[in-house]
């Protein structure tokens, strides 16, 4: 099924060194979050890539698991796992530094390339404005989002029609949207990882959520580590 896509090089930005503390996994964050784009979006996005990673229960071992689907047809047209240990501690707001290589890894097993990257977590509402799906996203430069199932800052709920946002704030910044994927569910929380607009990434959401409050990025690569474990 890959085959009719674009072939996936996928070339990933020199590394940093991966730490070892959290000093140093938060001077990273701080050094490359400059890097970060938000004032630009792709002019066509044909696939999106889902990501997500999956914990064995009471163990360090994980599943990284990458689906590619075609955003017309929500078909996925690619897959990619990984299988390993976490090589680091699990610390709120550094979650990239768990998640990111073994992700990484799997990105680079594709066939079919991805316009964008939907990250299971966030982008720029992060303590230091610099989540997974802004690592990720500077990292392989593909433009990239955050989806999370929690909020990481404050809002007001947003109306209950599908579509509906309101703004994601934390200290004075307003870092992303808590947007209604579904009437009746909870929000989804949405914020921009690099390359992207916070307009154009809402809109990529809801065309990937059109009957679940989770998009089907998310929903397939969910369900392709879990497989796995």
């Amino acid at each position: 099924m890959a085959g009719a896509y674009d072939r996936c090089v996928i070339r990933i930005r020199e590394p940093h060194p991966w730490p070892s503390t959290e000093p140093e996994a938060e001077a990273i964050q701080e050094q490359l979050r400059s890097l970060v784009r938000t004032d630009t979006a792709p002019a066509e996005v044909r696939t999106a890539a889902g990501l997500d990673v999956d914990y064995r229960e009471e163990s360090d071992e994980l599943v990284a698991a990458v689906t590619v689907l075609d955003v017309a047809s929500l078909s996925v047209v690619d897959t990619a796992v990984v299988t390993g240990k976490a090589e680091f501690p699990y610390v709120p707001g550094l979650f990239a530094f768990r998640e990111a290589p073994p992700l990484l890894r799997a990105l680079e097993k594709l066939s079919a390339a991805p316009d964008v990257l939907v990250c299971d977590g966030q982008g720029l509402a992060h303590p230091r404005r610099f989540g997974l799906a802004c690592h990720l996203g500077i990292l392989t430069d593909i433009p990239s989002i955050g989806v999370g199932k929690t909020a990481m800052g404050r809002y007001e709920p947003p109306g209950e029609e599908r579509g509906a946002w309101s703004p994601l704030r934390m200290d004075d910044d307003i870092v992303g949207r808590a947007l209604r994927t579904q009437r009746g569910v909870k929000p989804v929380f949405v914020s921009v990882g690099h390359r992207y607009t916070l307009e154009a990434a809402c809109d990529l959401v809801l065309r990937l959520a059109p009957r679940y409050r989770l998009p089907e990025t998310t929903r397939t690569a969910d369900h392709l580590a879990r497989r796995q474990t």
